[in-house]
């Protein structure tokens, strides 16, 4: 991609979710994620159903009459992007590859950020961190984290989530608001999450939300005949007789037990969580996900 592409391809991702971001999402990401907890902001005269646990009673004592403190919600948060930028990411048989769809969903959550006056960090992943953005605010430190999100050349095919949760968690030592965007593949032979552990820790420190991708073409093989496939990461490669209808429901079934190993995790850490497929409005998608919040 040539600097002039890359600028024009940025420019128009920016158009597009900056305009979702104002219209649509900012009243919805606002009332969604809440920031670090309530800050002191005047001390006023008791009145009659305050809680006197917020009695002030220094300014009580001086004055010679009840005071309280005032408290007022903390809405200046952290949000920090754990964008999957595996080799399977790649994949679309729709309108979009998942890696595109990960890249527009980030940058409506940056800009919805922003307008909440947010500072927005990313930390981007094969089987390894491969690199980190600092949280900071500002439109310049946006579209830098857009570009990187276009341009970036991942220097590892595979996927390690555990290591990008597990970098979260040593990195950002204050609570903040963590999205995980990925197509979650990565599991063991028995499709099991390889992330568990990470997961865990990463969702008692930080406010955690989980955003799936997916493509219509991943839950189930088109009985199209013997073909041979290939793992995008591994490098891999075997011939599969898709005509199989045991095959088929082989595939199936593995599929199935792989989501919902995903989802018992999501329920066991009370992560928020939505799926997203490359063929279906993610607008709807995510407005739903922040109203259940």
């Amino acid at each position: 991609m040539t600097p002039e592409e890359l600028i024009k391809k940025v420019r128009k991702i920016e158009i597009r979710t900056k305009a979702l971001s104002h219209q649509i999402f900012a009243g919805e990401y606002h009332s969604a994620f809440k920031g670090r907890g309530m800050a002191f902001s005047e001390v006023r005269e008791y009145q009659y159903g305050d809680d006197v646990r917020n009695m002030d009673w220094n300014v009580t004592a001086r004055l010679h009459s009840p005071y309280v403190k005032v408290f007022e919600e903390e809405r200046e948060m952290t949000v920090v992007l754990l964008v999957d930028v595996s080799r399977s990411g790649l994949f679309g048989t729709q309108v979009r590859t998942k890696r595109e769809l990960l890249a527009e969903i980030a940058a409506v959550l940056s800009f919805s950020a922003i307008l909440n006056n947010d500072k927005v960090g990313a930390l981007f992943f094969s089987d390894h961190v491969e690199k980190f953005i600092p949280p900071k605010k500002g439109r310049s430190h946006l579209l830098h984290i857009i570009r990187e999100m276009l341009e970036l050349e991942p220097s590892s095919d595979g996927t390690d989530i555990g290591a990008a949760l597990e970098f979260l968690t040593g990195a950002i030592k204050k609570k903040c608001t963590a999205f995980l965007l990925s197509d979650m593949l990565d599991a063991d032979a028995a499709g099991r999450p390889r992330y568990e552990d990470a997961l865990k820790v990463a969702a008692g420190r930080h406010d955690l939300s989980v955003i799936k991708v997916c493509d219509p073409r991943e839950r189930s093989l088109a009985p199209v005949g013997l073909v041979n496939v290939k793992d995008s990461e591994t490098g891999r490669s075997a011939w599969v007789n898709t005509g199989s209808a045991s095959v088929r429901r082989a595939y199936a079934q593995w599929f199935g037990t792989l989501a919902a190993a995903e989802q018992q995790l999501f329920n066991r850490y009370k992560i928020g969580n939505v799926e997203i497929s490359t063929d279906a409005d993610y607008v709807r998608s995510l407005m739903n996900f922040f109203a259940k919040r």
